[in-house]
């Protein structure tokens, strides 16, 4: 099991810290850095601990930022690779790797294991987060996607990106620069990743670990997620995606369309994509009139045209599911974090994870072809 931080964060030393962090900062850098999280001495705080001032950053979850690569290309994380298989002489070890580096040698390492199943999540998260919310929000995932037996997942990647933040739960900002900026270091993760591919199996004595990678985008992280989009060129995607999960997408309904010039390239970089919508969505109804010129949102209003990609894109509605995990009042009035508040969503995200045929994942109705809705 890891979790990794990919970040663009500006980094900082903290007062009274001797290590470099994240920043708090709604502020982001050209580069991204990579972290891992350590839960070796992780455990639950109490709610009066949560309250005091001091429960930021690594107070709330430890982590270990990589240091950065001394040469590019992954040429290196080949030679320790067939060192530590006999096959090659070399002095470098794993902690001569920086970066993508270690992160990419790591996951290897781990998804290329005896288990049936090892799966890496790369979750885009969404609007309001600050880098301590990003920090719980990481428990929790940890505790939904790889804690939990139902979940095929054992890795996280958890994608930073200085949102703007508000104490106020139903209080929406316009976080679209932000968004924009963390997509490029997002394309530039997926460039790197591809590289490492060519690099690592163009040698005949590895081979590929044959594990799943999804993507989970929630919200704003679909801006995110957009804006990679955008940037990747179509003749230089490969489809190294399993599913990808659009929870809640605060993107416009028209994403699928050609003139976008987004979305559109998901089907060929992923095996299945899934649209869950909830029609009662109230932070989507704000963003709609508040920030997107009454331009309808993809995860309230489904997709205008996904006819070319019916065999590949699925809608899910999520409007009558029952709030049974978390019922406060930010998750009953917003309608907008299914996945965290519904064990209905989350049992269907399990089963497309695991590529269950939609046609066979259990509790839902069969609209058409390819929508469905969720039954209580």
């Amino acid at each position: 099991m890891a979790v990794y931080i990919l970040s663009n964060r500006k980094i900082v030393r903290h007062k009274g810290e001797r290590v470099d962090s994240f920043s708090n900062d709604e502020y982001s850098i050209p580069n991204f850095r990579i972290a891992k999280c350590n839960f070796d001495n992780d455990k639950e705080q109490s709610p009066q601990a949560k309250k005091k001032k001091e429960y930021t950053n690594r107070n709330i979850l430890d982590y270990q930022l990589f240091s950065e690569p001394e040469k590019q290309g992954y040429e290196e994380v080949l030679e320790v690779l067939l060192s530590e298989k006999g096959i090659k002489k070399s002095p470098l070890t794993a902690n001569n790797l920086g970066g993508t580096q270690r992160m990419f040698y790591e996951l290897y390492k781990n998804m290329s294991s005896t288990k049936d199943r090892s799966d890496v999540l790369i979750f885009i998260h969404g609007y309001a987060y600050d880098f301590d919310d990003e920090l719980k929000a990481i428990i929790d995932l940890k505790k939904l996607f790889i804690d939990n037996p139902d979940s095929p997942v054992e890795h996280i990647l958890f994608v930073s990106w200085p949102a703007s933040s508000s104490i106020v739960p139903l209080t929406y900002f316009d976080d679209k620069a932000s968004s924009i900026n963390s997509g490029t270091s997002l394309m530039r993760l997926f460039y790197f990743y591809t590289q490492f591919l060519k690099d690592i199996f163009s040698n005949r004595d590895l081979t590929p670990c044959n594990q799943r990678i999804h993507i989970i985008a929630h919200s704003l992280g679909n801006r995110v997620l957009q804006s990679m989009l955008y940037s990747l060129k179509r003749e230089n995607i490969l489809r190294v995606i399993d599913q990808v999960i659009l929870l809640n997408a605060d993107v416009t309904y028209k994403v699928f369309e050609d003139a976008e010039d987004s979305f559109n390239k998901l089907p060929l970089l992923a095996n299945r994509i899934s649209i869950y919508l909830n029609r009662q969505d109230a932070i989507l109804g704000i963003s709609q009139f508040t920030k997107n010129i009454l331009t309808p949102r993809l995860g309230k209003n489904g997709p205008s045209d996904i006819e070319h990609f019916k065999d590949i894109v699925s809608v899910i509605d999520c409007t009558f599911v029952k709030d049974d995990v978390l019922n406060s009042f930010k998750f009953e009035v917003g309608n907008h974090w299914g996945y965290l508040s519904s064990s209905q969503v989350q049992k269907d995200i399990f089963q497309n994870l695991y590529g269950v045929d939609r046609n066979l994942i259990t509790n839902r109705i069969k609209n058409n072809e390819n929508m469905f809705t969720i039954i209580s």
